[in-house]
Order: structure tokens, then sequence, then C-alpha cells
């Protein structure tokens, strides 16, 4: 398998936000030690720090062992999480006002995927990372709506039994 750095690096910063700093953080830094460590080998140097890298069947053999016996860290500081969390200490309207906000950027970012993955062909590099991407924020468009629904609904409630709707 050979993966062209700087053409993957391109594929991601349409991304921008996670897939950016997932990438900066830890693929080239990887990328950059696999050769020392004979896991990859620079197959070409090109112009502006491009480099194409080919696995090593020892690289392989990590990789798949990596794959199969490493599980993902799932107890990530999640800031999404938290606001959801700390919602309901805000007046309703303004809670309400917050989720339909974030149901729009979240489709912005998902449409900037939904692009990106149109130039990906499937089953390529990145394919199923950019699929992931856009799975995750449909799930998180979905749950904004949502919630801001159910803080109407509730509103709507309250007023007509004739409680304070922000209360």
């Amino acid at each position: 398998m050979t993966v062209a750095v700087a053409d993957a690096e391109a594929a991601t910063r349409p991304c921008a936000g996670a897939a950016a700093r997932t990438w900066e953080a830890y693929v080239v830094p990887a990328m950059a030690r696999a050769p020392a460590d004979g896991l990859l080998t620079v197959e070409e140097e090109g112009p502006r720090g491009r480099k194409t890298y080919a696995i090593t069947e020892a690289g392989a053999a990590e990789l798949r062992q990596w794959l199969i016996r490493t599980r993902p860290e799932q107890r990530v500081r999640n800031e999404a999480s938290l606001r959801a969390f700390l919602l309901p200490t805000l007046p309703r309207d303004k809670a309400v006002e917050l989720l339909l906000e974030e149901a729009r950027t979240v489709e912005a970012r998902a449409a900037e995927l939904e692009a990106l993955r149109c130039r990906v062909v499937e089953s390529s590099f990145g394919h199923f990372a950019i699929e992931r991407g856009i799975r995750h924020l449909a799930a998180s468009r979905d749950w904004a709506l949502w919630a801001a629904d159910r803080l109407q609904k509730s509103e709507e409630a309250r007023t007509e039994n004739g409680t304070d709707p922000n209360g």
C-alpha cells in the first residue's frame, strides 16, 4: 500500500475540526517516525515536503495487530456533551435557540464531508473516516432537533397549564 501524505492531508483539510486535529496530532508524527522504525519506507519526495510512503511487511503486520488488539479510548472530554448536560440552566427559549444553531452548524459540517466523500473512492484511504464523521454529525443534528422539539413542547404545555415556561 502506498500513501502520499500531502495528498491525504489535503483530503482532510476541508474537514477542519476533529479530522484535521487528528491528522496533525497523530497521523503526521506517526508517519514521520515510521521509516526509522522500519514500518514505512519513503518511496518519493516532492515539492513542499510532499512524501509518498509505502508500508513494509513489518509495518503491515504492526498495523493489523494494532487495529485488532487496541481498543480506542472512549473517555474523551466532549464539550458538546457537557453543554447538553448544562442546558437546563438556560431559559428554555435560549436553550432552543442554541440547539437549533447547533443543528445548523453540524448540517454545514456534514455538507462539507459529503462533498469530500464524493472525491474519495469507496474503501480507499479516508473513506471510512469520512463516513463515520457524516454519520456522527447526522446523529448530533438529530439529537439537537429532538432536544429543541422537546423543550418547545414542554414550554407549550407549561404555558397552557399556567406555569412559568422558563421554570
